[in-house]
């Protein structure tokens, strides 16, 4: 059997005979040297952390491009160090899922040792302010979602949390963001050494969004020097980033190979908070971080494992390429359309003539005549690896269910952007996008909660599903209404920007979003029809 744990990984020769690649530095080393100079530290210990940063990072360790280690953080979920990190003495694995069936396994050894960011904690708490104010330390990064550098709620009021810890200054704070606050805070009383503070999450203007939480708190705790070095690019810089990995929920497809192997204690564990973690983690091969190079402190050569240095128009460029072209839009009008006629894996809808055309029309033809190219990455060559490697991964268990989350929040970046630059060109016309309207109808129609053979599903999270679905509530497969009637009835929806990005009506397109929609309405087996008219 084998263990994942410094004593189980004691026999090599036993791991490697079953195919895992292992860390090829010495470890006891790399953890004596970050204690001594921590250099790296990470907020958010979840998946896309361990298949990617942690990765770069064992890259850097095994080609001695690197002599430190990862500093992993969690202060969300502390059951994910105490049930996930610590009992494997902070190893994990990591599974390679490539397009063509074969699959890498990886033992990771790179995270130096894991934090709990606990303020009612002592002792770690303390330890992390050490850290935190050893001026070795040259870049902290992040993946806590967008929503962990929220200060405010939907309806715009300061957190509770944040509010209190707004009042009660930097001593002890409760709310995620304000801990990390208070940590740069303490970096800044030990003599404001330079740090940069790296937003990683996928979300547009990360850097800014994490500027913005630090600013807020250190005007209100309102001590002038911190508002200057948190104000000043040479002392704390908030580099932008555009990051790309899928990496689903551990699998259990990939648990069982594991156990096939040998290995023991695979069992992957719930915590109080409803989090999913397990010792391995699974993902995609390919991936992108493209990083404003802003590291005022200095920065380890991540080059050498991948990351793309560049500067912030240009990292700007790259997330508008795939955000609004060569991949979330096709990730969404598979989701739509997915959930519509049934699957329950993205590869699966990969192998539909129908739905590949539907995201090669979505991409090719409507997406790249408008694209922003950034320069540094082919928008057609990134196109080509989503369609052709990416999306149609048999071993990636990712499910349109997935994606449909939250869906009004994502149409006006993902297609809304795509429209208006057909608006604003002299050579193109905006009544020649035929695949974009489909999939706005299609959400719709998803909003319906039946599927094409006019069966119940349950919609995924969204936060307007309360406002939006009562348009379509009175709707009935089998009982179409003409399309003048539904423009009329969904003339509030049509009209939201804040959804569509446009408003559809004065855009020209709300006609051929309600045709498409009475077309689909026509009764079961309608949207598979639609599909193959496109």
């Amino acid at each position: 059997m084998l263990t994942l744990n410094e004593q189980g990984l004691a026999t090599r020769y036993e791991w490697e005979a079953k195919g895992y690649t292992l860390p090829k530095f010495d470890r006891v080393k790399m953890i004596e040297e970050t204690k001594k100079a921590p250099q790296w530290v990470h907020f958010g210990a979840g998946n896309i952390f361990r298949a990617f940063q942690c990765a770069a990072a064992q890259k850097m360790l095994n080609d001695g491009k690197m002599s430190t280690g990862i500093v992993a953080v969690e202060g969300f979920d502390y059951e994910i160090v105490e049930k996930g990190y610590r009992p494997n003495d902070n190893y994990s694995l990591f599974v390679t899922l490539k397009a063509d069936g074969s699959v890498e396994k990886t033992v990771i050894g790179s995270i130096a040792e894991s934090c709990i960011l606990d303020s009612e904690n002592e002792a770690e708490y303390s330890h992390l302010k050490d850290i935190f104010t050893n001026p070795s330390l040259q870049l902290v990064t992040f993946t806590i979602t967008e929503k962990g550098y929220s200060l405010v709620n939907a309806q715009g009021d300061t957190l509770p949390a944040v509010a209190a810890d707004f009042a009660a200054g930097p001593a002890k704070p409760q709310s995620y963001i304000g801990k990390v606050a208070s940590l740069l805070y303490a970096r800044y009383q030990a003599g404001g050494a330079p740090i940069a503070m790296v937003s990683t999450d996928n979300c547009s203007h990360n850097g800014e969004k994490l500027f913005a939480a630090m600013n807020a708190f250190a005007r209100k705790w309102g001590d002038p020097g911190f508002i200057a070095y948190v104000n000043d690019p040479a002392k704390v810089s908030f580099p932008w980033s555009m990051i790309d990995k899928i990496t689903p929920r551990p699998d259990a497809s990939v648990e069982d190979m594991l156990k096939a192997d040998g290995l023991q204690g695979l069992e992957p564990v719930v915590t109080s908070k409803k989090t999913y973690i397990a010792p391995f983690v699974n993902a995609e091969e390919s991936e992108y971080l493209v990083i404003e190079d802003d590291f005022p402190n200095g920065r380890p050569a991540l080059e050498h494992a991948g990351f793309i240095f560049t500067d912030r128009d240009t990292v700007n460029k790259v997330e508008r390429m795939k955000v609004c072209t060569c991949l979330n839009p096709l990730h969404t009008s598979l989701a739509v359309y997915g959930c519509l006629l049934g699957y329950t894996r993205i590869w699966q809808e990969m192998k539909d003539e129908d739905l590949v055309k539907l995201i090669q029309r979505v991409g090719y033809v409507e997406g790249l005549p408008v694209v922003t190219d950034p320069g540094v990455i082919n928008p057609k060559d990134f196109i080509d690896t989503v369609v052709n490697v990416r999306l149609p991964n048999p071993f990636m268990p990712d499910a349109p269910q997935r994606i449909a989350t939250d869906t009004s929040q994502k149409l006006a970046i993902r297609f809304g952007e795509t429209i208006k630059a057909y608006l604003a060109s002299d050579t193109l016309n905006v009544h020649d996008l035929k695949a974009i309207p489909l999939v706005l109808a299609g959400w719709l129609r998803y909003l319906m909660a039946i599927d094409d053979n006019g069966q119940p599903f349950e919609l995924s999270a969204d936060p307007l599903l309360d406002d939006v679905r009562p348009y379509v509530t009175d709707l009935r497969l089998g009982e179409p209404l003409p399309a003048a009637a539904l423009k009329t009835k969904l003339e509030g929806l049509l009209r939201n920007a804040a959804i569509f990005g446009v408003d559809l009506i004065d855009a020209g397109l709300a006609d051929l979003v309600c045709e498409n929609f009475s077309k689909l309405l026509t009764g079961p087996g309608a949207v598979r029809a639609a599909l193959k008219a496109l």
